[in-house]
């Protein structure tokens, strides 16, 4: 009888040490640094840490802020919500950013990510402002 259970269990243990990104529960989840619900479906963010830890921000901003927080801590994944696919979560290392005054985010920065270069520059083209890349945009975003 106790050998039924033990492949179940197995399962269960391993499943619990997904290193992956989880999705975000918009309305529900509240943002690490900041503590606001999350509710932006084209500016929201997520760090999974190499052990699983999954932290969940309102905003790319918040999550740059939180980084600094941490400073050398590397993470298995840096995830930003790519403002041409709401709700879809890209590489924030690969990411193009746009911060422009006519495009504003959760908390003021007016910080946009793009998964795709081309989206960034029709952005650009449309609202104004500048781009970035992540190493630029890190250090750009004030906390």
């Amino acid at each position: 009888m106790m050998k039924r259970w033990i492949p179940l269990l197995l399962i269960a243990i391993l499943s619990a040490c997904q290193t992956g990104p989880r999705p975000i529960a918009y309305g529900t989840d509240g943002c690490h640094f900041c503590r606001m619900t999350i509710v932006d479906r084209q500016h929201a963010a997520e760090l999974v840490t190499d052990k699983g830890k999954v932290y969940k921000f309102d905003a790319t901003e918040c999550m740059i802020n939180y980084l600094r927080e941490v400073p050398g801590v590397e993470m298995a994944h840096y995830l930003v919500t790519d403002f041409a696919n709401p709700g879809g979560l890209t590489d924030a290392r690969e990411a193009s950013y746009l911060i422009s005054e006519n495009l504003p985010s959760p908390m003021g920065a007016y910080l946009t990510a793009f998964a795709h270069p081309g989206d960034a520059r029709e952005a650009l083209a449309r609202f104004g402002g500048e781009l970035y890349d992540w190493q630029q945009v890190r250090k750009t975003i004030n906390p």
